[in-house]
């Protein structure tokens, strides 16, 4: 079984990417890393070197500015890399820059890998997703965040990234997986406030042909204000290996008391019904799961 990572990055150090991490923590589950690099104002390229494994493959690109609708460009950029995936890989392993799979599932992922190889049926592999907020120790807890992502492909070029690059589809229809006993840890809401502001800038520059007048670049504060999220919880669990030096250099503080709430009626009684029953009504999903 061959099994490639693949992954896009562009300006890692200028928004403080945890790219490296992200990297570091697939490689041990892959045989070869397709990073495909965009055009960056900063030094990517020397940051993605620094791995130093020669399982990485390092490619560049140039992003297409012009696709400012609804972050069309990322699915551009990662179909780009998932076409340079070796032919005779049998999975596709897609890990965004600040997505990082902790050690403690390598063998559920290996375990579904090896079950699923061969079933036609099996397009993909659904993940389950921590999403952190404001500081390593709090997690969205809030219809906001999404459930599950696919994050593992059959090595089928018909398979195509979708809208904004968050999962993938094979002929415009939703791909049959399986959901497997493994996180995805999303730190993109974690980092210094100065950065978190920069990152979300150029996001809306991505999402927002009219961005120019969205409020995030008309006021031009500097610091982001972390307060105005409607619910967190703490993470009662621990960190990926990979993150401990991250973690360890914070220098900046946050602090959110876990009772307040910033809900609508309606949000409010879905948010309860789920913490109650443990299951989301009218869940977004751009998948269809294969049951046992």
């Amino acid at each position: 079984m061959k099994v490639s990572g693949f992954t896009i990055i562009r300006n890692a150090v200028k928004y403080d990417y945890p790219v490296v991490e992200a990297i570091k923590s697939i490689l041990p589950l892959c045989d070869e890393m397709i990073v495909l690099i965009g055009n960056s104002e900063d030094d990517t390229l020397g940051l993605i070197e620094s791995i130093g494994s020669g399982k990485i493959k390092i490619h560049h690109s140039v992003w297409d500015d012009s696709l400012r609708s609804g972050g069309r460009v990322l699915a551009v950029e990662t179909n780009k890399a998932f076409d340079l995936v070796s032919a005779d890989s049998d999975w596709a392993f897609y890990i965004q820059a600040d997505e990082v799979i902790h050690e403690k599932y390598y063998d559920a992922i290996r375990e579904a890998m090896v079950r699923y190889k061969d079933d036609k049926q099996v397009e993909g592999l659904l993940f389950h997703y921590t999403h952190f907020y404001g500081n390593y120790k709090y997690v969205g807890d809030s219809r906001d965040w999404y459930n599950h992502e696919i994050r593992m492909i059959h090595n089928d070029k018909q398979i195509r990234s979708y809208r904004d690059a968050q999962g993938f589809r094979k002929n415009g229809k939703k791909l049959h997986v399986k959901l497997i006993d493994a996180y995805v840890y999303h730190y993109g809401w974690v980092k210094d406030p100065y950065h978190q502001m920069e990152k979300r800038r150029a996001f809306v520059r991505l999402y927002d042909n009219g961005a120019d007048n969205h409020p995030i670049i008309v006021k031009k504060e500097e610091l982001y204000d972390y307060s105005y999220i409607n619910s967190l919880t703490l993470f009662k669990g621990t960190h990926p290996q990979v993150m401990q030096q991250r973690i360890n250099r914070m220098d900046w503080e946050f602090e959110h008391d876990l009772k307040r709430k910033k809900f609508n009626l309606k949000d409010h009684f879905l948010y309860k019904f789920e913490k109650w029953i443990g299951k989301r009504l009218f869940e977004y999903r751009n998948y269809k799961i294969i049951k046992d």
